[in-house]
């Protein structure tokens, strides 16, 4: 059986398109494809065929396009425990939701996109980066909501988080060549904001800082 799908052009050599892929490369795109004959989105001819492609593939341009049709789809998002008030002195955030801006659009093609300083953090966002980068500073924002979703696509690009302590991050991303990182939040505060990410990274990545230090660094200042 032929191969039903349409092969998109590749990324391009000014992306890292005619770059070397390695075995390792060619195992993750071999386990998409498992994954999805495993839940029937390809057939078992489809999977094969699509399976042999990789086997040949040499560079990135070869690689990509296989599961261009096959991105996973983020987990579902369980349901949120009821919010718990937090005092006014352990917070290092603000929750005001008597006003709902609506959903906020991130978008960043061959540039950047930020939010920083004091601003509001709606409940939705999306967040679109194509060559550029999308930078997000929550110290001084305030969140229209205790539950909070970016969902976005990242592709050749990022988008990094700077996050007050005590709130919680939740990863729902896909990685293709890509990944997400949460690093420095601390013990989530009971009531505190819960932001759940969403989307895929496509030779792309998330990274979310908070304020707490590391080992190293907490040695390190007290001496």
């Amino acid at each position: 059986m032929a191969d039903s799908f349409t092969e998109p052009a590749g990324v391009g050599p000014l992306a890292g398109g005619n770059l070397r892929a390695a075995d390792s490369d060619r195992d993750h795109v071999a386990t998409v494809l498992s994954t999805a004959y495993a839940e029937g989105r390809i057939t078992r001819e489809e999977h094969d065929e699509r399976l042999d492609k990789v086997m040949r593939a040499r560079t990135f341009d070869e690689l990509v396009p296989i599961t261009s049709d096959l991105v996973p789809l983020p987990a579902a998002t369980p349901a949120p425990n009821a919010p718990v008030p937090v005092a006014e002195s352990d917070r290092s955030f603000t929750v005001d939701t008597t006003r709902d801006s609506g959903p906020d659009q991130m978008i960043a093609i061959f540039g950047g996109a930020t939010r920083k300083g004091r601003w509001r953090m709606p409940k939705r966002s999306n967040a679109v980066a194509l060559f550029g980068g999308v930078d997000i500073d929550l110290t001084e924002a305030t969140f229209e909501g205790t539950e909070i979703e970016i969902t976005g696509f990242w592709c050749f690009g990022g988008m990094e988080i700077k996050a007050p302590a005590g709130i919680e991050v939740r990863d729902r991303t896909a990685g293709i060549f890509g990944g997400t990182e949460i690093k420095g939040l601390g013990d989530p505060v009971p009531g505190a904001p819960v932001i759940t990410i969403k989307g895929v990274s496509l030779f792309g990545g998330v990274s979310v800082t908070g304020p707490v230090p590391t080992k190293k660094k907490r040695k390190h200042d007290f001496h």
